[in-house]
């Protein structure tokens, strides 16, 4: 019997270092072999895949002779730098016996935040995968800083599935699934939505080569699930993992994508530009902006952090400090100071020739979950 993700044209698959690595450093080509294999068979059934590989580090630490993650940013880098070669090589010698070309494009956050360079990038995509070519990106680590770091490649695949409305994510690493560690030990086929209790069984990695582990596996879902994706996490050690997702007998996670996904503009607004500041909002407004899709208004903000300017993004947080939205503010971070708290007739005396007084516009706002 077909799987319901039998009809998905577009895929987006991440590989952990766990799965392309044996060891620290060594190059597991076999698994990457299979891995071509499987992905020329699938592209062969009239599917645009896409790649997101980590291993770069692992690799060049490999090669250094290095036997454990380095913490200092300039020996990330210079692993990176070292190993970004090592990895197109060997996924470009996997699909040679196919006839595939590999497209090679590294990424720090800065090349897909500003509107220009996000449309030039999706157009970039849409071209490489129309004429089967398969890209293989991950994050540019030999020139990444905190800055433009998109948080790990479990994030930057989700945000790429996002960009070209693919059908499904794929996240294959040592992990087989989400197990339910508070409770039985089993692990969850579907997660139809993201709970407090879901988020509560999500581990770090411990892993010297890999970052995140499942709690960046299940931040990716938000941002797959709200873009309309489904997204599947499983073994990489499975030789058939990839042909069986199709045909509904692979064993992993299954997260359902969200019946009301997040228009384009929304979609940039919560996971592609970073929050320059956050502002503190009584209960208040907690509930209108959640419950009713109220703007932001002066009155309900209770303090806020960072330096921002009108235009830029924030987060809005509720009165335990955490963040539940995101939206672009009216207000730079000087003028908010002196409207906090304050109702639209006194800030309209205060700022006579402004046409709008929200400080976030109902349409510039999404919630985070």
């Amino acid at each position: 019997m077909d799987s319901p993700l039998a009809h998905t044209r577009r895929l987006v698959i991440k590989l952990g270092t766990g799965i392309l690595t044996s060891g620290i450093g060594e190059r597991n080509t076999a698994r990457i072999d299979g891995i071509c294999t499987q992905v020329a068979q699938l592209q062969r059934q009239g599917k645009q895949i896409l790649i997101v590989s980590s291993g770069a580090v692992g690799m060049g630490m490999g090669r250094l002779g290095l036997k454990k993650r380095p913490t200092k940013l300039s020996s990330l880098q210079k692993c990176a730098a070292i190993g970004q070669s090592l990895l197109i090589e060997n996924w470009q010698r996997g699909f040679n016996p196919f006839g595939l070309h590999v497209a090679q494009l590294l990424l720090t956050r800065e090349e897909v935040r500003s509107r220009n360079c996000h449309v030039a990038f999706r157009d970039l995509l849409e071209e490489l995968l129309s004429e089967g070519i398969i890209p293989i990106i991950n994050e540019n680590d030999s020139v990444s800083t905190d800055e433009f770091k998109f948080g790990d490649n479990d994030i930057l695949a989700a945000l790429i599935a996002s960009v070209i409305k693919a059908g499904l994510l794929t996240i294959l690493s040592t992990a087989p699934g989400l197990i339910d560690r508070k409770g039985d030990g089993s692990l969850i086929s579907v997660v139809e939505m993201l709970t407090p209790e879901i988020e509560a069984m999500a581990e770090g990695s411990s892993s010297a080569t890999a970052v995140g582990g499942m709690i960046s596996k299940l931040q990716a879902a938000k941002i797959a699930t709200q873009s309309g994706c489904g997204l599947f996490i499983g073994s990489g050690h499975h030789p058939e993992i990839l042909s069986q997702i199709f045909t509904g007998q692979a064993r992993g996670t299954f997260f359902i994508p969200a019946q009301q996904k997040l228009s384009a503009h929304k979609r940039w607004l919560a996971f592609f530009e970073q929050p320059k500041g956050m502002l503190e909002v009584d209960a208040g407004a907690e509930k209108a902006l959640r419950e009713m899709g109220s703007s932001l208004l002066a009155k309900g903000v209770t303090g806020y952090s960072g330096s921002f300017a009108k235009g830029d993004n924030v987060d809005v947080a509720r009165p335990d400090g955490i963040p539940f939205a995101r939206g672009i503010t009216q207000f730079d971070h000087r003028d908010l100071a002196k409207i906090v708290g304050k109702d639209t007739q006194k800030i309209q005396c205060l700022f006579p020739h402004r046409r709008r007084c929200e400080v976030i516009h109902r349409d510039a706002l999404v919630r985070l979950g």
